[in-house]
């Protein structure tokens, strides 16, 4: 009997349960949602390239169930947003249910084909979500600006396989740049008229050279970057104005400063280069610099956020004025199997977040006379960080084979234990390799006084009085000019910039 007794207790329980009047859903009177935002700005998109995530949280905020009629997008199935609501995708949706102070999210996407809208270089696309009950509704705005562009890409073929490049005795996914391209037509000329899109490695074909123009904005997807072929060459003259700029495709704020969100621009061995008020960011390698023939000339460069190297030289053969590189996974600048390197008026900082970086890394690989460093002379230059040690050398055989010079400029190498101070390459008081030098030995000894290294704003402000107008005039003189365009004839700082007051 007690057994038969506990069933019925149990049937009369859900009985009472499947009668309780809060499990009915009441239809929303047209004001009871409250939602996390009133506009969802969806970031900027290039035409037919999805967007990120996003997300809308929706609030009951009365004490009842209650039950939306309809929740849809106001353009309905025509609109060019996307929503999942409860795990469920589309685009209309009927009867959805909110538990009485619950909350639920809704994610949007979108993808919109910019030519089938306008005929302009960038389109504002909006919509609604709208949440409807009879006569009531409310509303929330979406909204994305929408960049026509010029994409770059390898050919597909018919077996699913992609058209690629030999690189160092493999075979990589890209292509060479076509001067009678069908669809694009000379594709060795980049103009500010539209963003350039790249996917995969574009390739400058030998014997040609790559014209990009001030203004210049180019997006590199993941694993694609730009290579110069032998004989090949590449011709990025921007202006203070409007600098050329090389970074990823992907345009979200949170993006803004990522490093190693593409590859490289490669000068492959045998090619040559210049690059005039350009910016290159978020990259793995920003510029990677190989066996070059002639010298690559850098002026006005700023190379930031590279997981690895900003710029990587191997048996390289570079000049620079008004070199800037910062926050860079192992150096800002690499002078590496040797070579020939000159920098003027240069910053090579590194607040990378993580140790082992340092700012300019120098080594002859095993000593001989093929990797030797012909040349590593800084004039006007800063080289520091926030590391111990902002330059690295790594020196084998022959002192001959490691010819380095250091003019006027500040470094910053504390090594506390005193385990490689005073010995070559580091014998920091030899005016034959470091003359008229500072060394900085401590955190707090001359400090620069970046302006914000997070921001990658490394001018020195005021504050730094250790270093304002000790620069040498001879070396100031070949560059006149800082990165800004600022003169810096009466009285040169160390660096790219002169300084500015803080407040600025």
């Amino acid at each position: 009997m007690k057994y038969l007794y506990n069933i019925i207790t149990i049937f009369v329980l859900i009985g009472f349960v499947s009668c309780r009047k809060d499990f009915d859903f009441e239809t929303s009177s047209g004001t009871d949602l409250r939602f996390s935002r009133d506009t969802v700005y969806l970031d900027t998109i290039f035409t037919n390239i999805g967007s990120s995530t996003y997300t809308l949280k929706v609030y009951n905020s009365t004490n009842k169930d209650i039950k939306i009629p309809t929740l849809k997008l106001a353009k309905g199935e025509n609109s060019n947003f996307r929503l999942m609501v409860d795990g469920v995708a589309g685009k209309v949706f009927n009867n959805v249910e909110l538990l009485a102070k619950d909350s639920m999210f809704i994610f949007v996407e979108t993808t919109v084909d910019i030519h089938s809208l306008s005929n302009q270089k960038e389109y504002l696309y909006t919509d609604q979500i709208q949440f409807t009950s009879g006569t009531n509704s409310q509303k929330v705005e979406l909204v994305t600006l929408v960049k026509d562009a010029i994409f770059l890409y390898p050919q597909k073929f018919a077996d699913g396989t992609k058209e690629t490049l030999p690189l160092d005795g493999e075979e990589i996914e890209g292509f060479f740049l076509d001067e009678n391209d069908p669809v694009n037509e000379n594709e060795l000329i980049w103009t500010d008229d539209k963003p350039y899109v790249i996917y995969g490695y574009a390739a400058v074909p030998p014997n040609k050279t790559l014209e990009i123009e001030a203004g210049a904005q180019i997006h590199f997807h993941d694993n694609s970057g730009l290579l110069v072929a032998n004989n090949g060459n590449i011709n990025a003259v921007g202006t203070i104005q409007n600098p050329i700029i090389f970074q990823g495709d992907r345009l979200e704020p949170s993006f803004e400063n990522t490093p190693g969100q593409w590859g490289a621009i490669w000068l492959t061995v045998g090619s040559s280069g210049n690059f005039e008020n350009a910016i290159i960011k978020n990259a793995t390698i920003g510029l990677l610099i190989n066996k070059n023939q002639g010298t690559v000339n850098l002026h006005n460069l700023q190379v930031y956020n590279a997981s690895d190297f900003g710029i990587l030289g191997r048996v390289g053969k570079i000049r620079g004025t008004n070199v800037v590189t910062n926050n860079c996974g192992q150096a800002g600048l690499g002078c590496t199997f040797g070579g020939n390197y000159h920098f003027i008026q240069s910053t090579f900082a590194n607040y990378w977040n993580k140790p082992n970086q340092t700012s300019v890394v120098i080594d002859n690989y095993d000593g001989t006379p093929e990797f030797a460093i012909e040349q590593a002379l800084f004039q006007n230059c800063i080289i520091y960080g926030s590391s111990s040690e902002s330059l690295i050398m790594n020196k084998q055989g022959s002192n001959n084979n490691f010819n380095i010079k250091f003019d006027n400029s500040l470094i910053k190498f504390t090594d506390y234990s005193n385990q490689v101070f005073g010995n070559f390459p580091y014998d920091f008081n030899n005016s034959t390799y470091f003359s008229n030098c500072l060394i900085a030995r401590t955190p707090q000894q001359y400090r620069p006084y970046f302006k914000n290294t997070n921001k990658n704003e490394m001018m020195i402000t005021d504050k730094a009085v250790d270093i304002i107008g000790i620069g040498n005039l001879i070396f100031a003189q070949q560059v006149p000019f800082d990165l800004l365009g600022n003169s810096r004839l009466s009285s040169p700082d160390l660096g790219a910039y002169q300084n500015i007051p803080e407040s600025q």
